[in-house]
């Protein structure tokens, strides 16, 4: 049975977990995030696995974490987004290759031209993920002394998407004729130039790469604020977010593809993928057995530090194997987050400890189950409108990984709600979006 909507699946690699703890979990691979051999492993089975994308995230500066934490965390460094995909094309055949690139700090010639190139070696595979960069300290490394402020930067990265996709469009899909008879290289009446002069960009172009394989790489999108959401109703086909449960995602989808619809563009062609933590076990008290002892290997200094900001209360003097007190004083802190915080703790009996290496490991949406009961959550998802799939967060690997595609996509294959081939080769192809049309030349 084959479902007329089906679950897309990702794989979120930043760089390869976004669990603190997950390089010392028993098994994995404590160096995977500058292995290649090892990332290309985990790409070669994701692709068996027919998901949809490699995702590889990025950030242009060490984190802004206190030192405590910084030490203890592999998530703070990683290879060069544009490096290893590249690389990944050359080992992979269909799955789709999505980086992160600044509307912030680089330019979009240089971003049209790195994705064009990506998406040609990869004969159609590449993904854009537009951000504006939140850490103030990548500022400090461009030459300012402080970060650019939220509203200005979005105002640029709604101009930066227009330079860019229009770069893309600089020569007509049949400019290049290459005829050996008459010589003739490319017709020059099949390509544009840009000549855009903006509030905040001034682009010539045109772009001196072909026109993408796939028109343009699919645009994907992470904010979630009020003018994150509205860029990615206007721009995105992607949407990679972070909603904590069920009713926040229905809330998110509904709102960007209301959005959509106020502008006249099809709901259809923008998928949203929630980031969601799955741990797998041979029942559900094994699952989350495994997940409390990945937690336990988050460092305690780090993980009271987290749950203090959680709390917008200092959690340092709390005793850490009692449960959380009843009695914390009220402060000018997020209520939702800290009711939050303090209802995690009630749902799965938590201690102080357990519920600071929660949130010093990884907080946000997760799966924890069997592979049956982890696909029943994902089809209520899917079938309430929560998300079109999920962007899968590993614990550890190669472990983790391997529960998923040998474990979690044969039980969602059975259902009918993921693929068990690959229907085309493009990522546009596996996502069911459209090939843009050139504004240039129709």
């Amino acid at each position: 049975m084959t479902r007329s909507r089906q679950l897309r699946l990702g794989a979120f690699m930043r760089p390869v977990s976004l669990h603190t703890g997950a390089w010392r979990y028993p098994g994995s691979y404590p160096d995977a995030n500058f292995n290649f051999d090892h990332i290309r492993s985990f790409a070669q089975k994701l692709e068996a696995a027919k998901f949809d994308a490699f995702f590889m995230a990025d950030h242009l500066a060490v984190l802004n974490m206190p030192v405590e934490a910084l030490k203890r965390s592999h998530t703070v460094t990683s290879f060069e987004p544009f490096t290893l995909l590249s690389a990944l094309a050359a080992v992979t055949e269909r799955i789709g290759l999505a980086a992160t690139a600044s509307t912030t700090f680089d330019e979009p010639y240089h971003v049209a031209r790195r994705f064009a190139s990506l998406d040609h070696i990869s004969n159609g595979r590449a993904a854009w993920n537009i951000v504006t960069t939140s850490n103030p300290d990548a500022a400090l490394n461009f030459g300012l002394d402080e970060h650019v402020e939220h509203g200005e930067r979005y105002k640029r990265a709604r101009e930066f998407y227009d330079v860019v996709t229009g770069l893309w469009d600089s020569f007509a899909d049949d400019a290049f004729i290459r005829d050996r008879e008459s010589g003739i290289y490319f017709d020059p009446e099949k390509m544009h130039v840009l000549n855009h002069r903006g509030e905040e960009l001034s682009v010539r172009g045109p772009l001196n790469i072909a026109r993408p394989v796939q028109g343009w790489p699919v645009i994907v999108q992470a904010g979630q604020s009020d003018p994150g959401r509205q860029l990615a109703a206007e721009t995105a086909e992607v949407v990679f977010c972070s909603p904590r449960d069920l009713d926040g995602g229905k809330a998110l989808y509904a709102d960007i593809k209301g959005r959509m619809q106020a502008i006249s563009r099809d709901r259809d062609h923008l998928k949203l993928l929630p980031a969601a933590f799955v741990v797998i076990g041979d029942s559900i008290e094994e699952a989350r057995a495994k997940r409390l002892a990945l937690d336990s290997l988050v460092h305690y200094d780090s993980a009271i530090a987290s749950l203090s900001i959680a709390l917008g209360h200092d959690a340092s003097g709390f005793d850490p194997d009692a449960p959380l007190p009843k009695d914390i004083p009220d402060t000018n802190a997020s209520k939702t987050g800290r009711a939050q915080v303090i209802k995690l703790a009630q749902e799965e009996n938590l201690t102080v400890r357990q519920l600071a290496q929660r949130y010093g490991g990884y907080s946000g949406l997760a799966f924890v189950g069997t592979p049956q009961s982890i696909a029943d959550e994902m089809e209520r998802w899917l079938d309430e409108e929560g998300s079109d799939g999920f962007n899968i967060v590993f614990p550890y690997l190669p472990q983790g990984l391997d529960d998923v595609t040998t474990r979690l996509v044969p039980e969602l294959q059975r259902r009918g709600l993921f693929r068990r081939e690959y229907e085309g080769t493009t990522l546009r192809e596996h996502l069911g979006l459209p090939r843009p049309e050139n504004r240039f030349f129709r």
